[in-house]
């Protein structure tokens, strides 16, 4: 199947947008990157945003409008915003510069609004009212970081644990050295009882210990939106009712105790991807972007500490096209959960001509299409190619946000010839299109391999 090649100069709200490489089977995509850099050329009114989070933290971030074409300025303040809040994650954001778009941003993620989700997961996270308001001058606050130091220690012996939606895997680490893995399926998405994942977590923590002379630390991975060691929003715990969800907050904390009185530490499972990363590649402003069931991201930055932000780019948006992929949850379109996991692979098949039996689980689905793709057929890397274009063309969002050095491809959608495609092809559309990133992609070596995410998150505490 043959790459779309070719300018494509349709205006959008607008504001045209050139693009010359797209997606051989999307061909209403329409990326938010050069969009945005379309617009920004003719914006000269200044606008901050500021997105709190907990215990004062604040980022901040500049830009503009152009002040003249409400729906492209509405637009392109709506997913800006998302797009940080996502990033981010915050319970208040204030906007200083355009009282008259904020009110109407206001309204969207109101109750009522279409925004309302992303509204409503915040104060779930965060545990305060989600508010989105504008300020003068006067009252915008100056940021505040929250980052820190994680991980990269590596004396004593230790214990890592890396909790996945289908397995669970430990290791026992001894100065850096894994002496000791194992690896356990599980179930805990369909599981409403903390108790069986408690018993899972112990379980594991007890098989690494019981090969260690002592346990001097324990580290955890874990998905989800973790704050202060907390897994405050997590998939893995999906099925566990409200009134049994503190129970879920302390379950790595309390597991862990139950071993003794030793430094604990719980990271996100992108975060510690990042610093694998970043201890891999001996290098800072490191991005683990993982494609998998869904989308997962994690950073690492130039001092070598993550920022303790959201980092849930799988909300984030990438496409602006009326016409984007929907994502069930969240009911909005064009994020990045349906560009960068397996759900892009399976809504991009029948494109490619390429028919997929509903008998099969999405994770056969997939790995029907890479059997393809290992066997040459030109339906099957012709999807893979497809994500590299789309990952090309989101890359410079997630630089505008994040400083990014290094971007590691991970993932099941990553594997085999899909996801040197993926790379190939980013590679490609980053230095045609956007010249001045300069962003080494790269996959998993083998040095990655080694250390591995449980060596990694046995790194997490100090001792």
């Amino acid at each position: 199947m043959e790459r779309h090649e070719g300018v494509m100069g349709a205006a959008y709200l607008g504001v045209p947008c050139a693009v010359k490489n797209r997606p051989a089977l999307d061909a209403a995509y329409l990326p938010f990157a050069p969009w945005r850099d379309a617009y920004l050329k003719e914006a000269h009114r200044p606008v901050r945003i500021a997105v709190e989070r907990q215990d004062g933290q604040v980022a901040v971030f500049d830009t503009r409008l152009q002040g003249v074409t409400d729906p492209a300025d509405l637009r392109f303040l709506e997913r800006t915003v998302k797009l940080l809040l996502w990033s981010v994650g915050g319970w208040r954001v204030r906007i200083c510069g355009c009282d008259d778009l904020t009110r109407r941003l206001a309204e969207i993620y109101g109750p009522h609004g279409s925004r309302a989700f992303d509204a409503s997961l915040m104060e779930t996270v965060f545990r305060r009212p989600f508010t989105l308001e504008s300020v003068e001058e006067r009252d915008f606050p100056a940021a505040r970081s929250g980052a820190r130091k994680i991980g990269g220690h590596l004396g004593g012996c230790r214990i890592g644990f890396d909790a996945g939606g289908s397995d669970r895997k430990v290791s026992a680490v001894i100065n850096g050295e894994m002496v000791y893995a194992e690896e356990v399926v599980w179930h805990p998405k369909t599981q409403p009882d903390p108790q069986y994942h408690y018993d899972g977590i112990l379980s594991a923590l007890r098989a690494a210990a019981a090969h260690l002379p002592r346990v001097d630390a324990i580290g955890v991975s874990s998905a989800g939106v973790i704050l202060n060691d907390s897994p405050m929003v997590s998939s893995l715990f999906v099925q566990v009712p409200p009134a049994k969800h503190e129970l879920v907050r302390t379950i790595y904390t309390r597991a862990a105790a139950a071993l003794g009185n030793v430094p604990v530490a719980v990271a996100n499972d992108g975060d510690v991807t990042a610093l694998a990363g970043a201890m891999s590649l001996r290098d800072t402003c490191v991005m683990g972007l993982a494609m998998g069931t869904s989308q997962a991201a994690g950073y690492v930055d130039g001092e070598g500490r993550i920022l303790g932000w959201f980092n849930e780019l799988a909300f984030a948006p990438v496409d602006l096209s009326p016409q984007a992929a929907k994502d069930d949850w969240s009911g909005d379109t064009g994020v990045g959960g349906q560009y960068f996991s397996q759900d892009a692979v399976i809504r991009l098949a029948p494109a490619a001509g390429i028919p997929l039996s509903e008998t099969l689980t999405p994770a056969e689905k997939l790995s029907a299409v890479q059997e393809l793709a290992a066997a040459g057929d030109p339906r099957a890397l012709a999807i893979f190619r497809d994500i590299g274009v789309y990952l090309g063309h989101t890359l410079p969002l997630y630089a505008g946000v994040y400083e990014l050095k290094n971007l590691m491809v991970l993932g099941r959608v990553a594997s085999g010839i899909g996801g040197e495609l993926i790379v190939s092809e980013c590679r490609r559309v980053l230095a045609e299109e956007y010249p001045a990133l300069h962003v080494s992609v790269t996959l998993p070596d083998e040095q990655f391999r080694r250390v591995g995410q449980s060596v990694a998150a046995a790194s997490l505490p100090e001792v």
